[in-house]
């Protein structure tokens, strides 16, 4: 799946197009490499890095979801990876930019 695409349909964004400028922005990483195209293929076990705001999210993605679903369905299809401990990175995956 391209990763504009599952920003869309994990909810980190709300369209295709704010996924692209995310990913042109240059600060999207996948297994630690940044994302310089929006048609980069993504898998189960890839690591995102995310900015989100003022903060950041490190997810796993556990599955590709079909399509944008509800919150609780994407939020089944990836697994938040809080190294820090900051509570504040709990919430990343409800927020929709």
């Amino acid at each position: 799946m391209r990763i504009d695409r599952l920003l869309c349909h994990l909810r980190f964004v709300r369209t295709r197009s704010r996924a692209t400028a995310l990913v042109e922005s240059g600060h999207l990483r996948r297994n630690g490499t940044r994302v310089a195209r929006v048609s980069q293929p993504v898998e189960p076990g890839d690591v995102l890095t995310v900015p989100l705001g003022s903060r950041v999210a490190l997810i796993e993605i556990l599955s590709l979801p079909d399509r944008r679903g509800s919150p609780r369905e994407a939020q089944a299809c990836y697994r938040l990876l809080n190294p820090a401990g900051d509570a504040a990175c709990e919430d990343a995956g409800n927020r929709t930019s």
